[in-house]
């Protein structure tokens, strides 16, 4: 039985070959068994992105900011998912998020 991080380094080992849809279905089966699993979430948002499946990698991104809200990573790779969807208000909430998490808000 594979684990987490076997399906995730395959997945990502596809996605680099280019193998997208073949990427996002092995994340896909990842999720299915560990749905808190934020990298997979993470990767599957930048694929759906570059499939232009923006709904998708949206629905992606808010869900790794819900599983990290304190990193503020999670909230820039949001801003940049709604912003390559063309939803630019959403992306500059997401971003001032993120910059007031950088900001040292760490409790």
């Amino acid at each position: 039985m594979p684990t987490n991080e076997d399906l995730y380094d395959a997945a990502i080992r596809l996605k680099e070959d280019g193998k997208l849809d073949e990427a996002a279905a092995k994340l896909d089966e990842l999720l299915q068994t560990a749905p808190n699993y934020a990298l997979g979430h993470s990767a599957l948002a930048v694929i759906f992105t570059r499939l232009k499946r923006h709904d998708e990698a949206i629905a992606h991104a808010q869900q790794v900011c819900q599983l990290e809200p304190k990193d503020a990573f999670s909230f820039t790779a949001l801003s940049v998912t709604l912003q390559r969807a063309g939803k630019i208000l959403e992306a500059e909430d997401a971003m001032a998020r993120a910059r007031m998490l950088q900001g040292g808000h760490h409790h």
